[in-house]
């Protein structure tokens, strides 16, 4: 987990690749309890987050019922939209395409352990999208990455862009890989249930779940400066090693990716809304960098 110094308290802006230099002992970004981070909420940060499905469940029971449903509660009741195997479905549907990454780490030449965290193949020629701050600082660009079937391959960082914090890893594959389904982070409402998978602590195809919090909670919230952010806020658990894996919705669909939590403390994590990373990704094939505003 990388925690935030000192040093970078007082240099009163927080900087990802800072972070990473400065501490290289996991893929977590912590976020420490300051007033000039934090301002007065006091709330300890550390980085490491769906889809409105009633409205289609109205239309359909509408069509097959010819019933008047306009109460959300009385659609949810008629439809069933939730049941024991709606979390299960989801998780089976992107498991398969969310990968560990893992390297090694070194401090003035000595071996200091590994750096872990996670990512999600988007395209079946292996493209795995994933944190920056996670993989900026892998030996000569290259990482071991581990599939959920335990196949091993060695991936290289083809792009990264720490000021978004959105990197792209990419491994080549004789057959094709299995790829998860982007979705749209603009249709999330607060109170939609959403699932975060990754490697938690070295614990892969770790699926935890929960409810968005909030869908565009603002960096300024979070007593972060810089450039003007905006992220999904979960409840679902979440440690180090998940960052840059998926937060996904009950479609099977990627809404976000996995980037922080509040420390020591459950129920506050955070991820980059996936709208957000199309921009992203589009601005990083086209050009290989990112045009900020």
């Amino acid at each position: 987990m990388v925690v935030m110094s000192n040093f970078l308290r007082k240099a009163g802006r927080f900087n990802v690749v800072g972070a990473v230099a400065i501490v290289a002992a996991g893929s977590t970004l912590v976020y420490s309890k300051s007033s000039n981070i934090i301002h007065s909420r006091k709330l300890e940060l550390s980085s490491y987050t769906t889809n409105p499905v009633l409205p289609s469940l109205i239309a359909s029971c509408k069509e097959a019922s010819g019933a008047v449903l306009d109460d959300l509660s009385k659609a949810a009741a008629a439809c069933g939209p939730f049941g024991r195997d709606t979390i299960a479905n989801a998780a089976a549907k992107v498991g398969p395409a969310v990968v560990h990454f893992e390297f090694p780490q070194y401090f003035l030449g000595s071996h200091v352990g590994s750096r872990i965290c996670s990512g999600t193949i988007i395209d079946k020629d292996g493209t795995i999208l994933t944190c920056a701050h996670a993989v900026v600082s892998s030996s000569k660009g290259k990482i071991e990455v581990t599939l959920q079937d335990g196949r091993t391959f060695e991936g290289k960082v083809v792009n990264a862009d720490t000021e978004s914090d959105i990197a792209i890893v990419k491994i080549n594959s004789e057959t094709p890989l299995p790829e998860a389904k982007l979705g749209s982070s603009s249709r999330l409402r607060p109170g939609d249930w959403v699932i975060a998978i990754g490697s938690p602590h070295f614990l892969q195809n770790t699926v935890t779940a929960g409810i968005l919090s909030c869908v565009n909670r603002k960096s300024r919230d979070l007593g972060m400066s810089g450039m003007p952010r905006e992220y999904l806020q979960a409840d679902c658990t979440t440690s180090r090693g998940n960052s840059g894996g998926p937060l996904v919705n009950m479609d099977g669909e990627v809404v976000g990716v996995n980037i922080m939590k509040a420390k020591d403390v459950d129920g506050f994590s955070f991820s980059i809304p996936i709208d957000s990373v199309d921009k992203v990704i589009e601005h990083l094939k086209k050009r290989g960098s990112v045009l900020q505003p």
